[in-house]
């Protein structure tokens, strides 16, 4: 009587090694663009909260100048760094500069509220826009 043996053909490994890979080609991109996402929501919250600060700052003192000098100023962190800009009695663009691995970003919000993409780093498929902070390719924003 002739045993049988029991495994897998080498037929049989390949293809799923292949549908392994498939999966993985199209998930990784997916991936990387919901971590960069991530990343880019720590400069659009640090910008959004810091409004409100400036705002209350100018009721004090009348001016937005040396804001950037008190605590109300966000704190540079991995991804980004700020700066207040044009600083003065009627008005100030508070920006957010990517670095590390949000490099290229920059965002911007004013005295009224306006928020600005001014710079996306130079990767297929990111674009700037004047009505919003973008987080997704396209140029297209959540708010």
């Amino acid at each position: 009587m002739q045993q049988r043996q029991s495994g897998f053909t080498l037929i049989e490994i390949m293809i799923a090694v292949v549908i392994i890979g498939i999966l993985a080609a199209i998930s990784l991109p997916a991936y990387d663009g919901y971590v960069m996402r991530a990343r880019l929501v720590e400069g659009h919250s640090a910008l959004a909260s810091a409004q409100p600060r400036l705002e209350q700052f100018w009721s004090n003192t009348r001016s937005y100048e040396g804001f950037e000098d008190t605590n109300g100023m966000p704190a540079s962190v991995d991804n980004f760094e700020y700066e207040l800009q044009n600083a003065d009695a009627s008005g100030y663009t508070l920006v957010a500069k990517g670095r590390g691995h949000a490099a290229g970003f920059e965002f911007t919000i004013d005295q009224a509220g306006k928020r600005v993409t001014t710079a996306v780093p130079d990767i297929a498929g990111w674009d700037t826009n004047d009505e919003c902070w973008v987080d997704r390719k396209g140029g297209l924003c959540s708010q």
